[in-house]
């Protein structure tokens, strides 16, 4: 390939990425606006697994936390998710504390917490009956037609049980649902570095 040659290539490959990206970006908004998606998110980086023996969901020092990484993390995403166009949102979090931190750190507005959104990895028989109680919320919540982005903060086994994927800690799932809060499809956003 001549000199030439990959000079417009290149030309070319950075003029579609300028029109794709803002096009990318105004998608993402417009579908958490458009009243059938929602955004799942895994709690930012909290070392360890499961939480101690004995733990206290009251208390957060009895339970497994974010740690400095997971901070930044936390911080990072919310910065990610400003530049994608959400300055506020509607937010609601499991009740342990590594949800509820990591949705005070996105600082994209208050943070209501939901029993639905906490874990059942202690006891996996909940799974389908908190997994019919998201649903339910998740309808709730689009039925009142915000136009404010819903972030809802979870767990690992929740949202599994909810679209069949596995994913990392800080990662984002904008979930496309029915009338009925059911899982449609996804689209996964790998968490951002701090």
């Amino acid at each position: 390939m001549g000199y030439l040659n990959k000079k417009i290539l290149i030309f070319s490959i950075s003029l579609i990425c300028f029109f794709i990206a803002p096009q990318a970006k105004a998608a993402f908004i417009d579908d958490l606006k458009d009243g059938q998606h929602v955004l799942l998110m895994r709690h930012a980086d909290a070392p360890g697994y499961g939480d101690p023996a004995g733990y206290d969901i009251g208390r957060c020092s009895t339970q497994r936390n974010l740690g400095d990484y997971g901070k930044k993390q936390a911080k990072a995403i919310g910065s990610w998710l400003r530049g994608q166009g959400i300055n506020k949102a509607q937010i609601f979090s499991s009740p342990w504390c590594r949800c509820s931190d990591t949705a005070q750190l996105l600082d994209l507005g208050s943070v209501k917490i939901e029993t639905p959104l906490g874990s059942f990895f202690d006891d996996m028989s909940l799974e389908k009956k908190q997994t019919k109680e998201l649903e339910q919320l998740i309808k709730s919540e689009l039925d009142k037609q915000s136009k404010l982005p819903i972030i809802l903060l979870t767990h690992h086994v929740n949202i599994r049980a909810f679209m069949g994927k596995n994913v990392s800690q800080g990662d984002m799932v904008l979930v496309k649902v029915n009338k009925n809060g059911e899982y449609i499809s996804h689209v996964i956003y790998p968490s951002p570095k701090p």
